[in-house]
């Protein structure tokens, strides 16, 4: 009966991407023994409520292998079809190329890029550890285990590097990993670029507790996992060595069954071999559907169970209760921006000003967790009388990344893949290069994380050019879903935290100074206005063209303006704390903003290449075009023209052509 219910999932993956023309058979059908024990005996789960609680979270890091998951998602009874499953990668199917977050039932994360999922499943500890650690001995998220089948690719990633290091310090022990140990990779054996490592002592170096099993001996493997439970102090790693592709007579350990079909004469081959029906496809035998049945009604009972604990644990722990259904909505007051906007209209450097907002803001929402690469002092983003985390501080709400930037963004999404939590983490803005990948798939999977860049442009000063943006708010507004803020002052600084903690579909970057901006001066402040991303600072009479800012430019801008109205020479001020907010309201409002045939100029101390749709031909960007300089701000803002009288002197020669 076991080998029919293994060979089940290796036939279903092997027709499912043979159907599709493209995939990936070779892992499903190399590791579909570990992954049987795992799901059978160990991985608690509930098909009828999979976010519930109390699951066991499975990560399938290497997510080419996607028909693994998807046909064991089905076998369990979760909302996954056979239809769902021949359907694969597929135009508006499902069962994607690679795992989707939110696709359907049952997929924890998007782990498409290798280390990724890795990483993620580091952040679910992690997030485990803080959860249980604030609710007490007995809570409801005491005792359940991360698990994640990862690949060779998986440990080649730095990321992983990264989180295992972190993993293994913060001595994350539920946490368990099991490694797809093929030895295969896309371009051959693993000897061509892996060959001279010892994974075994290099994550005994992190912290981590190694194993090593044939991974299709299911018994070798359910006592490795057995065992691995029981070392709470160190996360785990089981070395599961397998074959690729096993059961394919011409392809089975190499590396033609990794990432193609099995093609027809091999496909037929393998189920000849494996005495397997040739007809029809996507067949699930009547045993094995009762065999399943059986194992659904064992994980029934055991969450049953568990839910009765929990009711127990409810009615004994009211406070406590209360604060597990804040942190699980992500709760927020219905007067949060009203709050974090008293005493706001302040004019600082907006990092500092941001500093003061996130001890408000943690105050208010419980959720709120932040963690920084080895510079809160800089960003400023230490949540006060919170404690830093650690082995023996599992509570604390403050994250040590260490100088991790990568890392540190999979991680943030593993606890936002979590849903109890709303992470932020903070670096220097030229540092989110190193974070692209996470805050990329942050953006996809519609994840509410929260990044804090500060030290935002040239004027960071004398670090020099290594350390100054200045492509990088560019890129960053390139990504969809993605909103990048700029916030000005007190006030929009306090709208954007407002506006980070209120948005639930993905993430937001808030982009701060290190340098105290000049001040805005406004004759009102309109929260609502500001949320639509854009609006109006001054329009006095007689104005011919709108100048846009951002950051500390608006100020800049104001100030330059006022020059220029000395003259003559009229213009309207407009602050764009968020570009793509702006860009999603409705024409007539963009049109209240930017008036139908009047010239724009824009003045932001970067490169500035997403304006010129709103400048057009006849606009003016006033950017920078060049990498910056090792020098004091001051003398940098003369270097570069971001004085008043220099921005003053470029716009007036532009209105008079």
């Amino acid at each position: 009966m076991t080998r029919l219910c293994v060979n089940t999932i290796r036939m279903l993956a092997a027709d499912g991407v043979q159907k599709a023309n493209s995939g990936h058979p070779g892992m499903p059908m190399g590791c579909a023994d570990l992954a049987h024990v795992l799901w059978t005996r160990h991985l608690r789960f509930d098909p009828k409520e999979p976010r519930w609680l109390g699951r066991d979270r499975f990560v399938l890091s290497a997510g080419h292998g996607s028909m693994l998951l998807y046909s064991l998602l089905h076998l369990a009874g979760f909302d996954l079809s056979l239809d769902d499953l021949k359907s694969f990668r597929q135009l508006h199917s499902r069962t994607a190329g690679h795992p989707e977050f939110g696709y359907a039932p049952g997929i924890e994360v998007t782990s498409g890029p290798l280390g990724q999922g890795f990483a993620n499943g580091v952040g679910m500890a992690l997030g485990q550890a803080i959860l249980s650690a604030r609710l007490g001995p007995g809570n409801p998220a005491a005792d359940h285990f991360v698990y994640a089948i990862v690949s060779d690719g998986d440990l080649m990633e730095g990321v992983a590097a990264e989180a295992a290091s972190f993993a293994g310090h913060m001595k994350l022990g539920r946490l368990v990993y099991l490694y797809d140990d093929n030895q295969i990779t896309i371009d051959g054996s693993t000897a061509i670029t892996f060959g001279g490592e010892d994974v075994t002592k290099r994550f005994e170096a992190y912290g981590w507790h190694v194993q090593s099993v044939d991974g299709h001996d299911h018994d070798a493997v359910h006592r490795a996992i057995e065992a691995a439970k029981a070392e709470l102090g160190k996360p785990s790693l089981i070395r599961c060595r397998t074959t690729i592709g096993w059961g394919s007579p011409g392809k089975a350990g190499k590396s033609s069954s990794h990432g193609a079909p099995l093609g027809e004469a091999e496909l037929e081959a393998t189920k000849k071999h494996l005495g397997w029906p040739l007809e029809p496809r996507f067949l699930v035998p009547d045993e094995v559907r009762a065999f399943w049945k059986g194992v659904q009604a064992e994980k029934a009972a055991q969450v049953a169970a568990a839910k009765r604990d929990e009711a127990a644990w409810r009615a004994a722990h009211g406070e406590q209760a209360a604060l597990l259904d804040a942190l699980v909505t992500r709760a927020l007051p219905a007067d949060l921006q009203a709050k974090l906007l008293e005493g706001a209209d302040q004019n600082d450097a907006t990092r500092k000003l941001s500093h003061a907002l996130i001890q408000k803001a943690a105050a208010l929402v419980p959720s709120l967790i932040g963690g920084s690469a080895d510079l809160a002092e800089s960003n400023l983003t230490e949540i006060k009388g919170a404690g830093v985390f650690g082995p023996q501080n599992p509570a604390a709400r403050n994250v040590p990344y260490g100088i991790r930037e990568h890392a540190m963004g999979a991680i943030a999404n593993g606890m936002a893949y979590e849903g109890f939590a709303i992470p932020f983490t903070a670096t220097f803005l030229i540092f989110s290069d190193y974070m692209r990948p996470p805050i990329r798939l942050a953006a996809l999977s519609h994840l509410q994380s929260i990044y804090v860049f500060t030290h935002d442009s040239i004027f960071l000063g004398e670090d020099g050019p290594t350390h100054q943006p200045v492509e990088q708010l560019t890129t960053l507004r390139a990504v969809p879903n993605l909103h990048v803020v700029r916030p000005a002052d007190g006030l929009e600084t306090a709208w954007a935290w407002g506006h980070a903690l209120e948005r639930k579909d993905g993430p937001t970057a808030l982009v701060l100074t290190r340098q105290k901006p000049a001040k805005v001066t406004r004759a009102s402040f309109d929260p609502a206005a500001v949320g639509r991303g854009a609006y109006v600072v001054a329009a006095p009479a007689g104005a011919s063209f709108t100048v846009l800012a951002t950051g500390s430019e608006v100020g800049l801008a104001q100030a330059a303006l006022e020059l220029l109205a000395a003259k003559g020479v009229v213009g309207r001020l407009v602050s764009v704390p968020c570009l793509t907010c702006f860009e999603a309201q409705p024409q007539s409002y963009r049109d209240e903003v930017l008036p139908p045939g009047q010239k724009v100029a824009v003045v932001e101390a970067a490169r500035g290449t997403e304006w010129w749709r709103h400048a057009g031909k006849d606009g003016l960007v006033i950017g920078i075009d060049r990498f910056g300089a090792s020098a004091p701000e001051k003398a940098l803002a003369e270097e570069y023209g971001f004085t008043p009288a220099k921005v003053a002197e470029k716009l007036e020669s532009w209105v008079a052509r």
